[in-house]
């Protein structure tokens, strides 16, 4: 009888700890794709300034300056992970295009503000990249977890589900050449 007990007492142990490593996992690369939200939603705020700074040297540059509003509207708009990953993906060949109209212009080139964006806009590139690896390693820690028995055997039975990787195109996980 103490036998049964003690065995009872084992499995019901192995599942609470079993359980709660999985809400840990799954809670870390929620927080780790929030940390990437962050980050865009740094860059969002900071478009705006960037294209203000360059339109005041570039006027007759309208169409870039209209491409790069639309991209940002529509990575912030986008709902599900494909449709945001192909909006960021848009945002950062924008900010290129915009960055390499800036070229044409000494005089964008040397104003202070703008070669503060500029650092600020890398730094938030940056950021971004350092985010989307950070998700990427706790969703592999919790993907592994759901995979690996005995705990594949516990997912299973409470709906733990695999989390997608981030995963950029090989042209956008460049980050945007701020440069000049």
């Amino acid at each position: 009888m103490t036998y049964i007990l003690i065995a009872v007492v084992v499995v019901a142990a192995w599942l609470i700890l079993d359980y709660n490593k999985l809400v840990r996992l799954r809670v870390r690369a929620k927080e780790a794709a929030s940390d990437i939200e962050v980050q865009q939603k740094r860059r969002y705020d900071l478009i705006p300034n960037v294209i203000e700074t360059v339109k005041g040297y570039a006027k007759h540059e309208e169409g870039v300056f209209t491409k790069v509003t639309e991209a940002r509207s529509r990575a912030m708009s986008a709902t599900n992970p494909k449709e945001k990953l192909a909006a960021e993906n848009m945002l950062s060949n924008t900010l290129k295009s915009l960055f390499a109209v800036s070229e044409s212009y000494p005089e964008l080139k040397a104003n202070v503000n703008f070669l503060e964006l500029q650092r600020e806009l890398a730094d938030t590139e940056n950021k971004i990249q350092a985010a989307r690896r950070f998700s990427n390693t706790n969703v592999r820690d919790l993907n592994t977890a759901i995979e690996t028995f005995p705990t594949n055997i516990m997912a299973k039975m409470f709906g733990f589900t695999a989390l997608p990787f981030y995963d950029a195109e090989e042209e956008t996980e460049k980050p945007v050449q701020v440069k000049f």
